[in-house]
């Protein structure tokens, strides 16, 4: 009878197969990507079906994620024991995870390959507390797309990563550029805070301040208040933006932008392919660098990521895929794919990224520039831009409220929140 018992339960256990295996001795891995765009969707699915045909013994299986909603579909199937074991996120989305333990600790599980073909800047945006919890691999400055006719016709001065243009100036050509219902620069401001933290730094600010003690309180200071008043003095004062985009996301800007209703839009890097898509025949337009002040071109950044999830019992099989995903020819590809930069800096040299055609070069004149971004490794980040950050930023930008009550707001509601994270 015992015999008999051990028999079938060899005969059930061989008939499972493992949630995270192929029922055959393979390794399974299940990789989260949140590529969306065509171009990217592809390469990357291509990079995929490379590895596996490369290695039968670990197969990686692509799920299709979104941006839309991946902080709360990670949180809920972390707690669940649900997650993937290779995660795609911003660098941003990171710290509430790596704290709460979701996620592994890369120092030691990365080859020395991977870890020197990213420079030291671009990791510490994925680093908390000593441990690294994701590779930053794309990162996507903010530039300025420009109508180049209605630029060149008007006379302004055309700035270069060589010799950007000051936020005082950028105010000026505004200025200059607009007129007839006609307007120099279209801010899309759905999302205020990121733009305003990480353009800040070029002009010195930081906002975020980390005492002895490790923890942060905001300060909105003298150099914090460039950016944001620049861009108030644009929508109030000047007449050079119009309010009509506060409420914008950058995609909604294009028509007005084609349309000669504004001569510049500031937008993430990626947005290029929207235009070079859909721009009108014959329209021409070029990528101008950021404004710059005491920073110089400075920017935050925070970088897609590839992450692995603490309870994946396939960590080490899961870090050499990363390291084939992001050899500098597949981060060139991913980079081509998404219309951003990589953070590799082999994968920043090739030809490719370096050409004048649909601004490749002037966005990676940029790359040395790029930096963690001011929010990166504040606890409790997510919860103060959505409570208190974006409200207050929305109001002051709308002329709703002034400088010193964004400013009460920022710093009083603000620690509030990030007090609770530090206790």
């Amino acid at each position: 009878m015992r015999l008999r018992l051990i028999a079938i339960l060899v005969l059930l256990l061989a008939g499972c197969a493992s949630p995270d295996g192929g029922g055959d001795g393979r390794v399974v891995l299940r990789f989260q990507s949140l590529a969306w765009q065509d171009e990217s969707v592809r390469a990357t699915k291509e990079l995929v079906r490379e590895w596996n045909a490369g290695h039968p013994d670990v197969t990686v299986r692509y799920v299709q994620g979104s941006w839309d909603s991946v902080h709360d579909q990670l949180l809920t199937s972390f707690e669940g024991g649900e997650a993937p074991d290779i995660v795609h996120d911003a660098a941003d989305d990171l710290a509430d995870f790596a704290h709460g333990g979701y996620l592994a600790d890369l120092t030691h599980l990365l080859p020395a390959r991977l870890k020197a073909a990213i420079p030291q800047r671009s990791w510490d945006t994925a680093t908390f507390e000593g441990g690294v919890y994701g590779v930053p691999f794309l990162q996507e400055p903010r530039v300025l797309v420009a109508n180049a006719t209605w630029l060149r016709q008007a006379g302004v001065r055309i700035p270069t990563p060589e010799h950007p243009w000051t936020w005082p100036e950028f105010r000026q050509v505004t200025k200059e550029l607009s007129g007839g219902g006609r307007y120099g620069v279209a801010w899309p401001l759905k999302e205020p805070v990121s733009a305003t933290l990480n353009l800040s730094l070029s002009a010195g600010g930081r906002l975020f301040h980390r005492g002895p003690d490790g923890k942060v309180t905001v300060r909105f200071g003298a150099a914090d208040e460039i950016v944001p008043r620049t861009v108030r003095d644009q929508l109030a004062s000047d007449g050079s933006a119009p309010r009509t985009t506060l409420g914008s996301g950058g995609s909604d800007t294009l028509p007005g932008f084609f349309g000669g209703r504004y001569a510049m839009v500031p937008l993430g890097f990626s947005y290029r392919q929207q235009i070079a898509q859909q721009a009108p025949k014959g329209f021409r337009w070029q990528v101008l660098p950021a404004p710059a002040g005491a920073g110089g071109l400075t920017q935050g950044v925070s970088p897609q990521t590839l992450s692995i999830a603490q309870d994946s019992p396939h960590k080490k099989e899961a870090a050499a895929f990363l390291d084939f995903l992001l050899q500098p020819r597949n981060m060139v590809r991913l980079a081509l794919g998404d219309w951003m930069l990589p953070t590799g800096t082999e994968a920043l040299k090739d030809p490719a990224l370096h050409t004048a055609r649909d601004g490749w070069s002037t966005g990676t004149a940029l790359a040395a520039h790029l930096t963690s971004a001011p929010a990166q490794s504040v606890r409790g980040y997510p919860e103060w831009k959505d409570k208190v950050a974006t409200p207050a930023f929305q109001e002051y930008y709308s002329g709703a409220i002034g400088l010193g009550e964004l400013r009460r707001r920022l710093e009083r509601d603000g620690n509030l929140v990030l007090a609770r994270y530090q206790r």
